[in-house]
């Protein structure tokens, strides 16, 4: 039996592109990651709340994560939002259109903003942190409805000013921390560390779906050429399916500190010889793409 990280990779078609997240969930082992006793928050990533691709979450990969959890028994899902010093989350369902998705399906939806829909409460990690405790002397707040869940992240395959890449680690970003997490762009790459940490100590499962339809290019998350490459992926190991993408973008995923230092924690694996790669193959595809710049490239 191979004691490698297993990522699922698969290329993907607009006519089929709802089956095909659940062939991938399947390849991946989505159930040996997810609790089914326990409730799954789907977190989708709005980079921005106008609908730009690669940018954000996509609906058909939102509603193929759905279908494939409820088909397996996961009936207890729930969105959580958040929003950004730049984003709006309620025209970000909106405008993305998630929003007839939720009501299709039944999802509810929590914004960790809102009083009333959970709670921001101090957090004493059990692991060693990094920064975020030099970031939040007062104490780490994050939202008491996370505690206890299992947590599905939606990002999208995608270049960022600030982290070379950005994908599922980064993904808990926006849902952990508050709206003063601007505040740990400095020490951004430790920051990752440190929320992946936390998330093995609060959910009972975390899994990814990595949305490649359209890859975005250039000074993400943002100011990107988007790039059409009809690939989507998905993992238990967030470290792993971060790593694969990076591969595939061009980069060398040992090289990004963030992956690098989540690796060398035991968080994960980020070296991709310790890498399966299951669905089908992506072992030649080395994109070029380059954070600084968008023009000219494909």
């Amino acid at each position: 039996m191979s004691t490698k990280a297993k990522v699922a990779v698969l290329r993907s078609k607009p006519e089929s592109a709802l089956q095909d997240y659940q062939r991938l969930m399947d390849l991946a082992d989505f159930r040996s990651y997810l609790d089914p006793a326990a409730t799954t928050i789907l977190k989708d990533n709005i980079s921005w709340h106008f609908p730009f691709p690669s940018a954000n979450t996509t609906p058909w990969q939102l509603e193929g994560t759905i279908v494939g959890l409820r088909n397996a028994g996961y009936n207890d899902l729930v969105c959580v939002q958040n929003k950004t010093v730049v984003t709006d989350a309620f025209k970000g369902e909106d405008l993305n259109k998630y929003v007839p998705v939720f009501r299709h399906h039944g999802i509810p939806v929590r914004f960790n903003f809102r009083d009333e829909d959970m709670t921001w409460e101090i957090y004493k990690p059990k692991g060693k942190i990094r920064v975020l405790d030099g970031i939040y002397p007062e104490g780490i707040r994050i939202p008491d409805f996370f505690h206890g869940k299992n947590i599905v992240h939606l990002p999208t395959v995608k270049c960022h000013i600030y982290t070379t890449t950005t994908g599922a680690m980064k993904n808990a970003f926006g849902g952990l921390l508050s709206h003063h997490r601007h505040y740990t762009h400095s020490v951004i790459h430790e920051t990752l560390v440190d929320l992946l940490m936390i998330q093995k100590e609060i959910h009972t499962g975390i899994f990814a779906l990595m949305d490649g339809t359209t890859a975005g290019n250039g000074p993400g998350p943002r100011i990107m050429e988007p790039v059409r490459k009809d690939v989507i992926l998905a993992s238990g190991d967030q470290v792993a399916i971060d790593a694969v993408a990076a591969k595939m973008m061009g980069f060398d995923p040992m090289s990004i500190p963030y992956i690098r230092m989540a690796h060398d924690a035991g968080l994960g694996v980020g070296d991709p010889r310790e890498i399966e790669i299951v669905g089908d193959d992506v072992s030649n595809e080395s994109w070029g793409f380059q954070v600084g710049r968008s023009e000219g490239l494909s």
